[in-house]
């Protein structure tokens, strides 16, 4: 019942919204999309592809007036786009009467500054709390139910098996889409929304009220079970594990399908969420076509299902989701741990866009959005608090945005096409250098975080001692294989060594230059073929500034 009730919801915004079209023409095609180019998946906007260098505002940062104070700055780190929070409290103040002012100013001022905006939508869940719920729904629990604990007390989150909740939801969701077609359908102001943040079930692994015990006893949904006997080979392992092993049955009770114990109760709130997540999502697309996502809070080393945000959009619940939310188009993680690369990796299976919404506005930031760019062909990378950003990671990242905002026709033209990698140290315990194999060589990449020497020269004047330690410089960057025998590299505390993939011949530098693009077009700066090359055996970045090196190789024989 409930699935026929989101199929319900969604066709009738579909069928209202279906004669209404800003400007009166058919924009499908105008409209911000996700298109296929090889292997990659790409933003396009007004027709071209469109690379994402963005940052995300904090949390009660996306007020207008507030925000005035920090337009100058964000266009300052050259962002191109602006992650923006709209909050449902402050768009519907009552129910059914809508105020869109705060929209209305992010859209002007981010026209002012010549940024796009991605509109993150705080509603139902925030961080997995209902703290942005209107009043009106936040007093009445008796229409609007909450999540209850084990001991039968209202949790301030509200129930994803309350159809008055996601209908209340999915009808502001869709007014806000709607407000955004008639004033930005011809402007594309707005390329991507954000639908919820962050959602997931804690204390506890799930909801313990009577409506979701009721529910956990019942038959598992048919569309989930028939999504993993079709996807069986593609599944996550996790996921994939645990259908196995209760005999992979296609019909029975929660627990019979998938067992006891946490693991089961966190794939069972999985699909509620994710059911009401794409019921909104749905509305809203019924109503204004845009791309949409959702966010994920990570899993701690160790952590058990309920003592994080449990059954959010995480690695080894994608398939949940995407049975149960098709409306949404990609699932996205916001990291703040150090193993940023191998979570990178984990959403990058079976075909998911890599957007990184929110990562630590750290010194790191730039080098990542170089990684998750070249490595993965990312939509694009966003730093949180970006509002906040001082200091050195304030201006690597204002360089860093600028070497990639000049470098991204050619890296959209090459997403795709396996031309292209993402150079990233892994972690302090790398020693060994890191190897990668393209366009039939084998680079072999070192990193270098130690302090720029003028920085060093500054620290040994000071009294022995005394001298603060100075944070480790940041480290990486990307190649494109540009050619045959050629590479452009871009990044920063990087040094790159050439041997061939293919053969045992030597590899010699014909030529390195550091350059600069302009207006799309490759302008030289000066030639590098003496120390900085150590003397033809080497390309370096050194460490402390941002840099675009072209370089030519060649084979010789030993004889």
């Amino acid at each position: 019942m409930l699935k026929q009730a989101l199929v319900t919801i969604a066709a009738a915004c579909l069928a209202a919204a279906a004669p209404r079209d800003a400007g009166g023409s058919d924009q499908t095609t105008s409209l911000p999309h996700l298109e296929k180019r090889g292997t990659a998946t790409q933003l396009v906007v007004d027709g071209a592809p469109f690379l994402i260098l963005g940052g995300e505002l904090g949390n009660s940062s996306g007020e207008p007036d507030y925000l005035q104070q920090h337009w100058a700055r964000l266009r300052a780190l050259n962002l191109n786009t602006v992650l923006a929070p709209v909050y449902w409290d402050l768009t519907e103040p009552e129910e059914g009467r809508f105020d869109f002012s705060h929209v209305d100013g992010l859209i002007r001022d981010a026209r002012t500054y010549e940024l796009r905006l991605a509109l993150l939508w705080f509603a139902s869940w925030k961080n997995s709390v209902s703290c942005y719920a209107p009043p009106w729904v936040k007093i009445d629990t008796h229409r609007f139910p909450r999540a209850r604990d084990v001991e039968g007390r209202n949790l301030d989150i509200l129930s994803p098996f309350a159809t008055a909740n996601r209908d209340a939801d999915a009808r502001a969701f869709a007014a806000l889409m709607r407000h955004l077609r008639e004033i930005d359908g011809d402007r594309h102001t707005v390329i991507m929304v954000q639908v919820e943040n962050e959602i997931g079930m804690i204390p506890d692994a799930r909801d313990r009220s009577a409506v979701a015990d009721e529910l956990f006893a019942k038959p598992v949904p048919p569309a989930l079970l028939d999504y993993l006997r079709r996807h069986d080979d593609y599944l996550a392992s996790e996921l994939r594990d645990i259908w196995i092993a209760g005999g992979r049955k296609s019909a029975g009770t929660w627990q019979q399908v998938f067992g006891r114990g946490g693991a089961t109760d966190e794939i069972f709130m999985a699909w509620h969420f994710a059911s009401y997540a794409g019921a909104v999502a749905s509305a809203g697309k019924a109503e204004y076509a845009l791309p949409m996502f959702v966010n994920a809070a990570l899993i701690r080393p160790g952590y058990l299902p309920g003592q994080y945000p449990s059954g959010g959009p995480l690695p080894h619940l994608f398939d949940v989701w995407r049975a149960a939310a098709p409306s949404i188009d990609f699932l996205s993680p916001d990291i703040y741990f150090s193993n940023f690369a191998d979570w990178c990796r984990r959403y990058v299976r079976a075909g998911n866009p890599l957007f990184i919404p929110e990562a630590q506005r750290s010194g790191d930031a730039a080098v990542r959005a170089f990684y998750v760019i070249g490595q993965h062909d990312a939509i694009g990378f966003s730093p949180f608090g970006i509002e906040s950003i001082a200091g050195p990671a304030a201006t690597s990242l204002a360089e860093g945005y600028r070497l990639l905002a000049g470098l991204a026709p050619t890296i959209l033209a090459h997403q795709g096409r396996g031309t292209m990698a993402g150079l990233l140290p892994e972690g302090a315990e790398q020693r060994q250098p890191q190897q990668v194999v393209l366009a039939d060589y084998v680079l072999r990449i070192t990193y270098d975080r130690e302090i720029a020497p003028a920085l060093a020269e500054s620290a040994v004047s000071q009294a022995a001692g005394t001298a603060p330690a100075a944070p480790p410089l940041p480290a990486g960057g990307l190649v494109i294989a540009t050619g045959p025998d050629e590479f452009l590299f871009a990044g920063t505390g990087m040094t790159a060594t050439f041997s061939s993939a293919a053969s045992n011949d030597p590899v010699g530098i014909l030529s390195v230059e550091e350059g600069k693009f302009e207006n799309g077009k490759w302008a030289h700066v000066r030639w590098l073929n003496g120390d900085e090359t150590h003397q033809g055996r080497h390309l370096r970045l050194e460490p402390g500034r941002f840099a675009v090196q072209r370089i030519r190789l060649y084979r010789y024989t030993g004889s």
